[in-house]
């Protein structure tokens, strides 16, 4: 049977109210109450019942961080951050992966919002707009992470994915090569919308110079070795000869398929350049080039707009990170 406060309290010689003063506000009690309730709470091996106690104070110390892919490095670094800056507020990280599920994203904000979390850090599959709105409504502050926010009443904490994807093939653009593909997918993903819209205004500046776009199903190392092997099975004159990848592991899939599967060099016949700059970017067999984002900057960030007073749309400069694969 759980061992109750009623019990720490008749253990101690003392009533449910000191316990309870002793658990929540030590410096309220006398320095001998404080010594008899922790000697009955180690004895008895009570453990407080934080539930309850949330139910009673309406909120919880916990915050929800709802993420597009768990799996990818850019992510788990973001959540990282996320992590360590509200361990300094006295809080906890749940984390929800999507995988690019709506419905997965549903669940996880009403189970949240059930919980009663203290807030919400959202990577949205899509426009949640409505849902935000109504979290807030119910008391539960929102943030959206590495994606802009159209509302100035909502905080957010992103690169600018645009000026990311114009930087990419830009760079691919000063090394001379003129026929681009992008990959990644899918859309409605606004990230990758808004990094090909980038790459789109880069290729429209440049006379000759012309942009194929390859949509995946998924931001994966598997979807990028399909559309690699797709590339690698045309004939050489109707290959792209460089490459945007949306994402690093996208890149990396890309990157096996040409060199590993295939017989293509990179950055000799096809320059690849990634997004992100993951950690093991540098360590592919062909390092990758890549667009810098500060993931765990962005979870910190979130975290502070969080529990912020006044919403705030943080946005953030990408950087560009030459290495082999194009020629760096």
């Amino acid at each position: 049977m759980a061992v109750s406060i009623r019990d720490v309290a008749a253990r101690a010689g003392v009533s449910v109210g000191t316990v309870s003063n002793v658990l929540n506000r030590p410096d309220r009690v006398n320095a001998d109450a404080v010594r008899k309730v922790r000697d009955a709470v180690a004895e008895l091996g009570f453990v407080r019942n934080d539930a309850a106690r949330q139910l009673r104070a309406g909120r919880s110390r916990s915050l929800g961080l709802v993420v597009l892919d768990a799996g990818n490095p850019f992510f788990a670094e973001l959540a990282r951050g996320a992590q360590a800056r509200a361990a300094e507020a006295g809080l906890a990280v749940l984390l929800g992966s999507t995988d690019g599920d709506a419905g997965r994203e549903d669940a996880y904000l009403d189970l949240f919002e059930e919980q009663r979390v203290t807030g919400v850090l959202i990577s949205p599959q899509g426009d949640d707009g409505e849902r935000i709105a109504r979290l807030r409504a119910h008391g539960i502050p929102c943030v959206l992470v590495d994606r802009e926010s159209d509302d100035p009443e909502h905080s957010s904490v992103a690169v600018d994915d645009a000026s990311g994807g114009r930087l990419a093939v830009e760079h691919l653009l000063q090394l001379g090569r003129r026929r681009i593909a992008v990959i990644g997918g899918p859309a409605s993903i606004r990230q990758v919308s808004d990094r090909v819209s980038g790459a789109r205004a880069a290729v429209a500046a440049v006379p000759g110079a012309t942009l194929e776009e390859i949509s995946t199903a998924a931001l994966s190392v598997l979807a990028g070795r399909e559309a690699g092997r797709a590339i690698a099975d045309r004939a050489p004159s109707a290959r792209p000869d460089a490459i945007f990848a949306a994402n690093d592991l996208v890149a990396v899939g890309v990157l096996q398929a040409l060199v590993l599967l295939g017989d293509i060099r990179v950055p000799e016949d096809v320059a690849l350049i990634g997004y992100d700059d993951i950690a093991f970017a540098s360590a592919t067999v062909v390092p990758l080039s890549s667009i810098r984002q500060p993931s765990a900057l962005i979870g910190a960030t979130a975290v502070d707009l969080l529990l912020g007073d006044v919403p705030r749309q943080v946005l953030f400069q990408p950087e560009l990170i030459v290495r082999t694969s194009t020629g760096g």
